[in-house]
């Protein structure tokens, strides 16, 4: 069970998991040595299971960031599961998903011209509704 301030902890390294513990248990009125301790111990018992950081895609040349709703033609999926392992320069995510799909992509493409070659190419293997992100 968390106590209140195992989740400030996880809330302060969710903003920044680069924090020095020494800062981390200053917001979280600690030592750095009990943050630490706490940390690991979340760590252990699975509530943190790893650090990320987060790129600027933007930055990298992919202009466009879209959600894609897959909806495949059968139950059977593997054609698809495939065609997405080809992607993967495109694709930041692929997630299962209930309700009006059976996917959730959201991709990453340099142009216009990239995302259209992909739809084409998706269009083959599943049906798909296409939401462009205008801003985050």
């Amino acid at each position: 069970m968390l106590d209140n301030t195992d989740q400030l902890i996880l809330d302060e390294l969710s903003k920044n998991s680069r924090i020095t513990m020494k800062e981390l248990g200053e917001k979280v009125h600690l030592t750095g040595q009990a943050a630490s301790g706490r940390v690991a111990k979340l760590e252990d018992n699975g509530l943190i299971e790893g650090y990320t950081i987060k790129v600027n895609q933007t930055k990298l040349g992919y202009f466009i960031h879209a959600f894609i709703t897959i909806i495949t033609q059968s139950t059977y999926h593997q054609p698809y599961l495939s065609f997405i392992k080809t992607q993967e320069a495109y694709i930041i995510h692929n997630y299962k998903i209930s309700g009006d799909g059976c996917y959730l992509l959201e991709c990453k493409f340099p142009s216009n011209k990239a995302l259209g070659e992909f739809l084409e190419d998706l269009n083959k293997h599943a049906n798909y509704k296409l939401s462009i992100v205008i801003n985050k």
